[in-house]
């Protein structure tokens, strides 16, 4: 039998407890996670943490707002993703890699990410989904807003904003 090999990061302990607590809980988890990671050396502001599907989304707008000639760096894709427009389709220009950070000023942590490059509007600037959660050990919280992975020096730890999410659900909503 093969001997189990536990996967890097997974020494740091990661548990919620009541101080992790600050939303209301009359709205549990009708909020989306939004925060603001670094990608491609730049903070990018409201992206949505969701844990749901596989595919990862980068909207073209917010790679020229990032000042990226992303085009050249585009892998040909003619895949259709679903879950994004509803009741559609939508088609990626192409794939992209980019590294992603989760960082506080004493610790951090950074992966090289692949994303899909959506051509719609958007509220949001970025979705990170599954395999990225997954890559990052990352465990979210979105009773609580929280996010929660290991770094270089122990758990990095996260929060979103109330508000912030409030007005990204409502900006989806109106796009939709």
């Amino acid at each position: 039998t093969a001997t189990p090999k536990c996967p890097d990061w997974s020494e740091y302990p990661i548990k919620f407890t009541m101080e992790d607590q600050w939303t209301s809980l009359s709205n549990a988890g009708h909020y989306p996670l939004i925060l603001d990671p670094t990608i491609a050396r730049m903070q990018v502001t409201r992206v949505h943490i969701d844990g749901g599907t596989r595919l990862n989304v980068i909207f073209s707008t917010t790679l020229r707002k990032m000042g990226l000639e992303f085009l050249s760096l585009l892998t040909p894709t003619d895949i259709p993703f679903y879950a994004i427009i509803p009741g559609k389709a939508a088609i990626p220009l192409g794939q992209i890699n980019l590294s992603v950070t989760f960082s506080t000023p004493a610790n951090f942590r950074t992966e090289f990410i692949k994303f899909e490059v959506a051509d719609f509007d958007s509220s949001y600037h970025a979705i990170i989904r599954r395999p990225t959660l997954a890559k990052f050990m990352v465990i979210p919280h979105y009773l609580y807003l929280l996010l929660k992975t290991p770094g270089l020096n122990g758990v990095l730890y996260f929060k979103g904003d109330l508000n912030h999410s409030y007005n990204c659900e409502t900006e989806v909503i109106q796009i939709a």
